[in-house]
């Protein structure tokens, strides 16, 4: 088609004004879509302006892009093992030492034709990356050679349930050098006659035969796994990232939703919706979801009390995402404002967390950045009047006054499990200030951490580390700390990972209380029906 020239100016004039409001829209839209606070540049929350567009859909099949066309590192997990338990034990030979884990199995309930949640033994996902029922691994230390063995095809249970992974997609999914069904253990094993096989136990180990010649529980040999879980490679980080990402999303949206959230089980509802449409299909831990008083029980699991008349709320939620977890904790207030008391209190565990943040490196003693963290608490105490002023920081620290209001650890190792290996604690420790310390070593490059200190006030607590001691109830004002019992408790959990130089922190949903009022309050001017809630 010809066009006259007079027409093609107008025609392009026409084109370049659309595309021009086009554009402004976009760049609209992009500056609405998600506010990045400047001042804290690691915490962030999303906001949607009026009239704003929704965002995409959540992708559950999303892949991180590092991680992205790569295998789990099985093979380098294996080896590295390998390295540490020889060196570990002089006595054993290459040439002659392998290892075998048999995975956790389908356990069905009883009286019925259901199953429990299956969820696969932590050591052989680490050596293998396989998340199938009833397999088993083996490991080489002569040849290197990393064996899976897939359990035998059930036909009858083909009907039902359909083909299971064939030999070769094995090959193509796993990192492994060779697929194998169960069927073919025992002709695999005799070539293994003069070998230490070392094994985790005898659990799911059905032939007598193959049972005889594991050596299971071998201290050397868990050292050895656990040291291996406690430094994460590149793809463990990056599972772990992901994990936090969901969270980060899944808490915002329990801060944002108190409208429909009438009880405890509805915020625990809330946070594993998202976390599902995110694709997180299971969740690391029971989560804890707890308001008022029950804030101050430290792994309170009823979630089913109802939140009016309560004027806190504190979620300690994490999503799993591909056997990785992540572990993390907000508290705040029904309202959408903190009363003075949950403010005090709040502002003293962020100040626990931050100063205990600043000094996160490697080669720090997690014992130093624990009792830091009480010295922060005392002297936040004595400010408010809760502890007297007639006794020193020293005293008080020394007496361990500070134990009944913050019983538990700093932190813990992070990871396959979200009280993961390689912590070394010392439950037997008679100090009460380091009992439940989870981590009783120098912090190294790649560990993953969780920095959470709290603050709590409960009746069990002020008996047991309290009454039964004069020396601590001395030094506390009970007329004082009378008015912070309704809060119940607070706690501030962040997902930390240990670099070269200091430290990353993997959590993005913001801590600050102000951020935090915004976002609940925004929440609570929403009607029902700005929620996608059917009941």
């Amino acid at each position: 088609m010809c066009l006259e020239p007079i027409s093609l100016v107008v025609f392009g004039s026409l084109v370049f004004f659309f595309g021009l409001v086009k554009y402004f829209k976009r760049g609209e839209r992009q500056r609405t879509r998600g506010i990045l606070q400047p001042e804290y540049k690691d915490k962030y929350y999303y906001s949607k302006e009026k009239g704003e567009e929704m965002g995409e859909v959540a992708n559950v099949n999303e892949i991180p892009v590092k991680i992205r066309n790569h295998k789990y590192p099985a093979k380098e997990h294996n080896l590295r093992v390998k390295d540490l338990l020889l060196n570990r034990n002089p006595k054993l030979s290459k040439i002659s030492t392998a290892f075998f884990i048999a995975g956790e199995e389908l356990e069905g309930n009883k009286y019925c034709d259901t199953n429990k949640d299956f969820r696969q033994n932590r050591y052989f996902y680490h050596l293998s990356g396989v998340d199938i029922p009833a397999s088993a691994i083996l490991f080489n230390c002569s040849t290197d050679k990393l064996t899976l063995f897939l359990p035998n095809i059930d036909e009858e249970d083909v009907i039902w349930s359909g083909m299971p992974l064939s030999l070769d997609e094995a090959m193509r999914v796993f990192d492994i050098d060779e697929a194998l069904y169960i069927s073919d253990l025992g002709k695999k094993f005799k070539e293994l006659q003069d070998f230490a096989i070392f094994t985790t136990d005898l659990d799911n180990v059905h032939d007598e035969s193959i049972a005889r010649s594991l050596i299971p529980s071998d201290p050397n040999f868990f050292y050895a796994m656990d040291e291996t879980r406690a430094i994460k490679d590149w793809y463990e980080i990056e599972s772990i990232r992901k994990a936090c990402q969901i969270s980060d999303k899944s808490h915002l949206a329990v801060m944002s939703a108190l409208p429909i959230e009438l009880n405890e089980l509805q915020i625990q509802a809330e946070f594993e919706y998202h976390a599902t449409r995110q694709g997180g299909r299971s969740l690391g831990y029971d989560p804890i979801c707890c308001s008022g008083p029950a804030c101050g029980t430290l792994h309170y699991v009823k979630n089913s009390e109802d939140i009016k008349g309560k004027h806190s709320i504190l979620i300690d939620a994490g999503a799993e995402w591909r056997q990785y977890t992540s572990d993390i904790t907000r508290c705040f207030p029904t309202s959408g404002k903190f009363t003075t008391e949950h403010r005090e209190v709040y502002e003293t565990v962020l100040d626990m967390q931050n100063q205990a943040m600043e000094r996160i490196k490697p080669g720090a003693k997690w014992d130093d950045l624990h009792a830091l963290t009480h010295k922060v608490l005392i002297k936040h105490f004595l400010s408010m009047g809760i502890f007297k002023k007639e006794f020193s920081e020293d005293e008080i620290f020394k007496r361990r006054a500070s134990c009944a209001f913050y019983p538990h650890g700093l932190g813990h190792m992070l990871g396959l499990d979200v009280h993961d290996v390689g912590g070394n604690p010392n439950y037997d420790d008679p100090d009460p200030m380091f009992r439940y310390l989870r981590i009783r070593r120098p912090l190294k490059e790649n560990m993953v951490i969780t920095n959470e200190p709290g603050c709590y006030f409960n009746q069990f607590l002020i008996k047991e580390f309290l009454e039964k001691h004069p020396e601590r109830l001395e030094v506390v004002d009970m007329s004082v700390l009378k008015r912070y019992m309704y809060v119940g408790g607070v706690r501030i959990e962040d997902d930390i990972l240990v670099t070269k130089d200091g430290y990353e922190n993997l959590t993005g949903i913001t801590s600050d209380p102000d951020e935090i009022e915004k976002i609940v309050q925004k929440g609570l001017k929403k009607p029902r029906s700005g929620f996608h809630v059917i009941v």
